[in-house]
């Protein structure tokens, strides 16, 4: 089942990438119906291994992996119900081809084991969906603030005066495909502003139930660090975004630079643990 999904993905990210990125004709105005609903079939194959790995066996098992891959079909969930309220292309490839790698990792990597106790806890469970909720939006947002990187950087190269005030300028491929740049600034500080009140919960649930979450008392070591100045890097952005007009490069920088400290909060130092100190 890790496979099936695997390959459906990738498949898909290199259909995605063949007819949009490397064809030379313009590709239709956002995925088309068969694509939208080819898009559901790894989505259920991954859907489905998560939900025997973490509700249907014993004992329960999480770790970086786990984390991963639930981030990312999440992901690509927020993409398939994104696209539908906005006509999005060119971030398929990007998506797709981060879920392939992520849905087959619990396979490789099984974890820590999970007590009965942790795992029947409401206040884990809560804690849990609010973290991964806040994941899948924050990689939404990587990809839309790497995709407008791009729209900028294309449209600087175009002569003085043909871009319009919105953005629009002489684009190829699926770039010219998309809504206009200020359009893409606003979705994606609005997913950010989501993200960011998804994580605020998550490290409220964790301050005031640590001792169910994670098995202790809570006390300040690198995991809370880097929780927290991920939440300071993302409010600072907000911040910056409202009252001084933060776009382009510096919000990417700002996003880029949150979700890192982010990903070290758990995935990365799960991963150094796991794999590379070889602690379960």
């Amino acid at each position: 089942m890790y496979g099936a999904a695997a390959a459906a993905y990738a498949g898909l990210a290199l259909h995605f990438w063949n007819t949009r990125w490397r064809a030379h004709r313009q590709p239709a105005a956002g995925p088309q119906t068969w694509e939208r609903a080819a898009i559901l079939l790894p989505l259920a194959l991954h859907g489905w291994t998560l939900v025997n790995a973490l509700l249907l066996s014993s004992p329960l098992r999480f770790g970086f992996a786990q984390a991963l891959s639930i981030m990312l079909w999440l992901g690509v969930l927020v993409y398939w119900v994104e696209n539908l309220l906005y006509r999005l292309e060119g971030v398929e490839p990007l998506v797709l081809g981060a879920a392939a790698l992520a849905a087959p990792l619990p396979a490789l990597f099984p974890g820590l084991a999970l007590s009965d106790t942790r795992v029947h806890s409401l206040e884990f469970r809560l804690h849990l969906v609010l973290a991964m909720i806040a994941y899948s939006l924050f990689v939404i947002a990587v990809l839309h603030a790497t995709l407008m990187a791009l729209v900028e950087r294309r449209l600087h190269h175009v002569p003085h005066g043909i871009a319009s005030q919105e953005g629009v300028g002489p684009l190829e491929g699926p770039l010219s495909r998309l809504p206009p740049l200020l359009t893409l600034e606003r979705l994606l500080f609005r997913i950010i502003a989501l993200a960011f009140a998804f994580l605020t919960l998550t490290l409220i649930t964790g301050a005031l139930f640590s001792e169910t979450v994670f098995g202790r008392a809570l006390r300040f070591d690198h995991k809370t660090l880097f929780a927290f100045l991920s939440w300071v890097a993302f409010g600072a952005l907000l911040v910056g975004r409202h009252f001084y007009g933060w776009r382009g490069r510096t919000a990417l920088r700002w996003t880029l630079g949150g979700f890192v400290l982010l990903l070290f909060a758990y995935v990365g130092s799960r991963f150094v643990l796991e794999v590379v100190l070889g602690r379960g």
